[in-house]
């Protein structure tokens, strides 16, 4: 990988007399190389930074988690747009130091977005996908699997997958690469109904899951158990998830 070099302050002359002639010597300050990095992300959430910036979590198919600067993010004009609202997937290039833990982004280009569906169940859902990817995602380690099942949840919400069966699926799988859901099923008291939604689950990708058409109820008890198993594991009930309820009337 090519670094970008980035010169410090100008380079200075100094002149001095030796032997009896003139002679000059050219002192340069060092050059620092910070690497650029050009890859797929997706956004999971930002917060403000200062009046104009905002720094940005983001998940890399290569280098997992990380965070950075946007520069003037927040300014009316900014370069960025829409490009880092939460589960926006984009290509992005950054700055990176070895010796920083926040690396700077240069530039944002959106792929796709939740912003883009009229959806507004879609929306709604997209601040508690994110929050829960980012509560798994470790920092700085790079996880194939991971990535592909966000990935893979923006393209269902693009293609308009019904959302409560899509949220179950998603913390199935999302509960199964952390190896915390039960591998007996018998072990979680459901119904008939929502061990097959679980099986066909196992199978399919999203996109598919419209045709297995759960009930609501049996959708309302994978909903239970995966917010207990969730909480259990991230030792905390997620804001956004409380949020959504509110917003359906839930306790």
């Amino acid at each position: 990988m090519k670094p970008v070099l980035w010169e410090g302050r100008e380079s200075r002359i100094e002149y001095r007399a030796a032997a009896g002639f003139n002679c000059r010597t050219q002192v340069v300050t060092p050059i620092f190389e910070m690497p650029l990095h050009t890859t797929e992300a997706i956004i999971l959430r930002t917060y403000k930074l200062g009046e104009a910036d905002r720094i940005v979590v983001f998940l890399t198919r290569d280098r997992g988690k990380r965070r950075g600067v946007a520069q003037g993010a927040r300014r009316m004009r900014s370069r960025f747009g829409g490009a880092l609202e939460p589960l926006t997937r984009v290509e992005v290039t950054y700055f990176e130091k070895e010796s920083r833990e926040l690396v700077s982004l240069n530039y944002a280009e959106p792929l796709s977005s939740p912003l883009w569906s009229v959806r507004a169940d879609a929306l709604g859902h997209t601040g508690y996908f994110a929050e829960l990817i980012d509560e798994c995602a470790l920092e700085g380690d790079a996880d194939d699997r991971l990535y592909r099942l966000g990935s893979s949840l923006i393209d269902a919400l693009a293609a308009g997958v019904p959302i409560e069966a899509l949220a179950r699926y998603f913390e199935y799988w999302l509960l199964r690469l952390q190896g915390v859901y039960p591998t007996q099923l018998a072990s979680l008291s459901l119904s008939d109904e929502a061990v097959a939604f679980l099986r066909a689950a196992a199978r399919v990708g999203p996109d598919r899951i419209e045709g297995l058409a759960p009930s609501p109820r049996a959708l309302r008890e994978l909903e239970a158990v995966h917010r207990t198993l969730i909480a259990a594991h991230l030792e905390k009930d997620l804001k956004s998830a409380r949020v959504l309820r509110e917003l359906r009337g839930q306790s």
